[in-house]
């Protein structure tokens, strides 16, 4: 019985010091746990994320939390007003408080430096000048300044700055004035700007839509970290002018190309403007490679995309992502789409895409089918490089293509297209 009872004992022992050990443990690997957070918080304390922009909008600034300021929120008083004391009396100046809902001015600037036209009256100036204007000399005036409302697009107004402090390469887009009425029945625009750091193209930001303007007011602030100063001669800036369309694709304004080479930014704050100029966009659209095949006995299309070539440059880098989207109509009402993948970078791409439609009739009298040819961008929407239609009422080498898949079904027919403007 001796040996049963020591036994015993031992096993009742074994409990207890399971139980202390496991309470060591967890006393040792919640304090691990705790210690690890405190080394990962005071590490992320201590870095600057790469590549990282803040956008400031009317005047406010929001900082990151691990920036150290003492306002996050509005500027300093003092700097407030030191800054206005040291701007030259020929710099632009915003006044927000005089500024309607949509940013514009509420109050007309009258000429300065045109006294005599104040003063003078209607009758005057028409006996003054009865002898001097003939009507040809009118007509010539007038078609003159016609061509030049055309001509013009406006001009933008912004500022560069960088803080050497926080590393930040900082770009205020102020304000438009002048631009063109996209909208011909409401003869006004809804525009906003986007902008893009060129060459890399890893920056893209956009401003928001002012409603119904011809003079909008951004006053919006975008602040990029982790950009070092030596490298900011060797970027630049594009900003592109655009019109919002809720039904459609957006009206392109124009744009601006501002190199950085040659602009010191060391001294401050740089305040600029620039005409906008009509978008570059070069006259051919690129071809594309098709193959098609129609099946009679399953009433089935057979549309392969196989290649596109000399693409031209959707943008200033000459950096384009293709893709191309197939959509298929039946009497003028499309009933199917498709599209390919991207392809990165590249002005020949090579798709090597099939896609089947079911078609709804018999025949291909009424069916057409359509190949946009698209520019990818993550920031804003996809923009048509090029178009392409086929069918029975299509031109030239569209045309051709569908009469021959039509004669010779279950033959699988490629052609190479010319692709007109989207």
């Amino acid at each position: 019985m001796a040996p049963i009872a020591d036994s015993r004992q031992q096993f009742d022992e074994i409990p207890t010091v399971v139980g202390i050990f496991s309470a060591f443990g967890l006393v040792f690997s919640v304090s691990l746990f705790a210690w690890i957070c405190c080394q990962r918080k005071s590490s992320k304390s201590n870095k600057t994320p790469p590549y990282k922009f803040v956008h400031v909008l009317k005047g406010v600034d929001i900082y990151p939390e691990n920036l150290n300021s003492k306002k996050k929120f509005g500027a300093d008083d003092k700097s407030e007003a030191k800054n206005k004391s040291a701007m030259p009396k020929n710099s632009l100046h915003l006044d927000l408080e005089k500024r309607d809902l949509n940013g514009n001015f509420k109050i007309a600037t009258k000429m300065q430096g045109f006294p005599d036209l104040e003063n003078s009256s209607p009758k005057h100036f028409a006996e003054r000048n009865k002898d001097s204007v003939s009507p040809d000399s009118l007509k010539s005036i007038t078609s003159l300044s016609s061509e030049d409302k055309q001509d013009k697009l406006g001009t933008l107004f912004f500022s560069l700055e960088y803080n050497f402090e926080k590393k930040a390469f900082v770009v205020n887009i102020k304000e438009a004035r002048g631009l063109p009425a996209m909208d011909e029945q409401s003869m006004t625009s809804d525009p906003y700007i986007k902008m893009t750091i060129l060459p890399e193209k890893k920056h893209k930001v956009k401003t928001r839509v002012l409603r119904k303007t011809l003079d909008p007011a951004f006053d919006e602030t975008f602040t990029f970290y982790g950009i070092p100063y030596s490298q900011i001669q060797d970027l630049t800036l594009h900003f592109m002018v655009l019109s919002f369309d809720r039904f459609s694709r957006d009206d392109v304004i124009g744009e601006v190309l501002i190199p950085l080479a040659g602009i010191e930014l060391s001294e401050g704050r740089r305040l600029m403007d620039r005409e906008i100029i009509k978008r570059n966009k070069s006259s051919g659209r690129g071809e594309l490679l098709v193959s098609l095949c129609y099946q009679s006995t399953t009433n089935t299309l057979t549309v392969v995309v196989l290649k596109a070539r000399h693409l031209p440059k959707s943008d200033v880098s000459g950096l384009s992502d293709p893709y191309v989207k197939v959509n298929l109509y039946h009497a003028k009402k499309r009933i199917s789409k498709k599209k390919t993948h991207v392809k990165k970078c590249t002005p020949n791409a090579v798709f090597n895409e099939l896609f089947v439609f079911d078609i709804p009739c018999e025949g291909l009298d009424d069916i057409s089918i359509e190949f946009l040819v698209l520019d990818s961008d993550r920031g804003s929407r996809n923009e048509v490089i090029g178009r392409l239609t086929l069918g029975s009422s299509a031109e030239e080498t569209g045309g051709e293509h569908w009469k021959e898949i039509c004669e010779y079904p279950r033959r699988q027919i490629a052609k190479w297209h010319m692709l007109c403007d989207g």
